[in-house]
């Protein structure tokens, strides 16, 4: 199936030390969504993967050109399902988890192994590197954010979602736009949104970190990402208004 982010599986560049990779559309209740992981290249040389999507012969070939694959980051509860491909294909690599992620796995049949699990602050793997922390409040979505601090880069999950209307099925764009979701105005999904009513304070404590931030540009994993004005995109993607 096509996603409208062709060239699928491959390596693209969008800052000095910092690439995209567009997969493949995975079902999500029964709704197609395109896929993007994100890869970094630390100081150290290793390569940090997050969300990531399906792994080829040809990919895998790009990535050994940069360096080596060291960490693979499951960002949130539904975000898992090529983490075990890579594991297999990259021997002692290390995996790291938001919370929920093992539990939502093990709810689906499959026993998925990690190493750390992701929590406020970043680990001395990448920490004055990559800023992170997991946004709270919700009763069921955790995510992990994470900013890259050499190129500005905000990335996020699920938190912001921006589909392009004339990259999806005729027949989804009107739900999509129920949702809140439709380029180019996409934001946090409503039906999310309403799982933080009794958690506003730590939303709004933790968009306000990410504005802290700084970021230029915003990367997502569905749709349309924001290659300027980041700081204002969080502030209105996350409905900062709206929650508090």
């Amino acid at each position: 199936m096509e996603t409208g982010y062709e060239p699928l599986n491959t390596l693209k560049p969008v800052v000095y030390g910092l690439w995209l990779v567009d997969g493949p559309a995975i079902r999500f209740y029964g709704l197609p969504f395109s896929t993007r992981a994100v890869v970094i290249r630390l100081p150290s040389g290793d390569l940090w993967v997050h969300s990531p999507t399906r792994l080829t012969p040809g990919l895998r070939a790009e990535l050994a050109e940069l360096g080596p694959v060291r960490h693979l980051v499951a960002p949130n509860w539904i975000h898992y399902a090529y983490l075990t491909e890579w594991q297999a294909a990259f021997p002692g690599v290390t995996s790291w988890a938001a919370p929920g992620v093992v539990e939502r796995a093990r709810s689906k049949g499959l026993a998925l192994h990690v190493d750390h699990r992701l929590g406020q602050d970043a680990p001395p793997d990448w920490a004055g590197e990559i800023d992170q922390m997991i946004v709270e409040g919700s009763r069921t979505h955790r995510e992990a954010v994470f900013f890259h601090r050499p190129t500005r880069t905000l990335i996020l999950t699920d938190l912001i979602e921006n589909f392009e209307g004339d990259k999806m099925p005729l027949w989804m764009r009107s739900l999509l736009k129920m949702a809140g979701i439709l380029a180019p105005g996409g934001a946090m999904p409503r039906d999310m949104r309403a799982t933080f009513r009794d958690g506003r304070d730590q939303l709004r404590g933790a968009v306000e970190r990410m504005i802290d931030w700084g970021p230029d540009r915003v990367i997502l994993a569905h749709g349309q990402w924001f290659e300027t004005g980041g700081r204002g995109r969080v502030e209105t993607g996350l409905c900062l208004g709206a929650v508090g």
